[in-house]
């Protein structure tokens, strides 16, 4: 018997097994996939390298420092800024403490005024100065959160809502003012980026450190069913094993997690993302771009090989361009895409090659306000639950929550 079996190789399992394992505790994980890493997944596709989606790993995140070496990742880091597409042209805000001689330009772009700067420091300034617990307090929805600072003008409209978008996988304002708080707080000090070998080095880094604790990692294992066994649990594995432990981890996706527990599926935002080669870029900034006048179904963009050359082979370059996904309208068209990006970029992009289109329905949990606090990892006698659908809806949360997760079970082995 085990002492712990992990149902889930994601950035969550992953962490809770290597922090078990290296307490000297004899750890499985199953994974129903081909390859560890969950939503953190990257392809090789005609030379170039596609990850599951658009992704962004943002060093900022305490809860990867603990846990990845990030020098070791060789990242590329996008540039503090976004482009924006008006009716006058493409101008580019930028991060003004770091590039205070972009000023004068951002003045003159007419994306931001006065009122726009101080709604701004209203709304951001708790963000750098308080932790989550407070900014969750009297917590509302982002656009009540904005209008309660007296963010309402070309700032918001242009910029934040379209930016925003793409990184809360919802355009509506919905999700919790506390929540989009904290992303601006990391985006604030952190300088996101990705690996050069694509966001699956982060978890593929996590499996090695597991498995170097003595961790077994079991691919295409798919859990089936837990059931409880005298002094410990038993998970049926779908090829007709079982595998029986003292303790579970259930670190599962959203779209997983209730046919193992039995608990309600937590509600989930999509995102679809498209991935393009092109043979001369459509720009030469590596920023981020929007379009402020909110003309189509691209909320950002941006030519990944400019930031991560080694995405693409040489002399080619990757195009990525990312859409919503919501469940009560259709998804983008191809056609509808290219005609909203040759908008933006004001290129044609006919001739770019259409590598692959990633539908993620299950792409972010939702956080709507109030913000729920990180939920405890105890679930039924001897199951746990960890993922970013128990914390908040990131990185950091996955990281975190199977940290709570490997705690409780330590605490409750008395192995701590």
């Amino acid at each position: 018997m085990h002492d712990v079996v992990v149902i889930g190789a994601g950035l969550a399992g992953l962490r809770s097994a290597d922090m078990l394992a290296s307490r000297g505790l004899d750890v499985v994980v199953l994974e129903a996939g081909d390859t560890v890493g969950g939503r953190q997944r990257t392809d090789v596709v005609d030379g170039f390298r596609l990850d599951r989606g658009f992704q962004v790993l943002n060093p900022a995140y305490p809860a990867l420092r603990r846990s990845v070496d990030l020098g070791a990742l060789n990242m590329g880091r996008f540039p503090v800024g976004v482009q924006v597409r008006t009716d006058r042209g493409l101008a580019e805000l930028r991060h003004p403490l770091r590039h205070p001689l972009s000023i004068p330009a951002t003045l003159r772009s007419g994306l931001v005024n006065r009122a726009d700067l101080v709604g701004l420091a209203r709304w951001a300034g708790p963000a750098l100065a308080l932790p989550l617990a407070r900014l969750a307090e009297d917590d509302v929805s982002l656009r009540e959160g904005w209008d309660a600072a007296g963010l309402l003008g070309p700032l918001r409209g242009a910029v934040l809502e379209p930016f925003l978008a793409g990184v809360l996988a919802e355009d509506r304002g919905a999700t919790s003012n506390a929540f989009a708080q904290l992303l601006a707080g990391y985006f604030a000090f952190g300088h996101p980026g990705l690996p050069a070998e694509g966001i699956a080095a982060v978890p593929r880094q996590l499996a090695d450190r597991a498995r170097a604790s003595d961790a077994r990692i079991r691919l295409a294992a798919s859990a089936e069913r837990i059931s409880p066994s005298g002094e410990g649990v038993e998970v049926a594995v779908a090829d007709g094993d079982t595998v029986h432990a003292k303790r579970v981890i259930v670190a599962v996706g959203p779209e997983a997690v209730a046919d193992l527990t039995g608990l309600p599926r937590p509600a989930t935002n999509g995102l679809q993302t498209w991935w393009f080669a092109a043979a001369e870029p459509p720009t030469r900034s590596a920023s981020l771009a929007v379009d402020g006048r909110r003309r189509g179904p691209v909320v950002n963009t941006v030519v990944m090989t400019h930031t991560v050359p080694s995405y693409g082979p040489a002399g080619r370059h990757l195009v990525a361009a990312t859409c919503l996904l919501p469940r009560d309208r259709g998804a983008a068209e191809e056609k509808e895409v290219r005609r909203h990006l040759r908008e933006i970029w004001g290129v044609d992009t006919g001739s770019w090659e259409l590598l692959r289109r990633d539908d993620i329905v299950d792409a972010l949990p939702a956080q709507p306000a109030p913000l729920n606090p990180a939920r405890a990892p105890r679930g039924a006698q001897r199951v746990y639950l960890a993922g970013d659908h128990r914390d908040t809806a990131s990185i950091q949360g996955a990281l975190a929550s199977g940290e709570r997760a490997a705690a409780a079970v330590l605490a409750d082995a008395g192995a701590l």
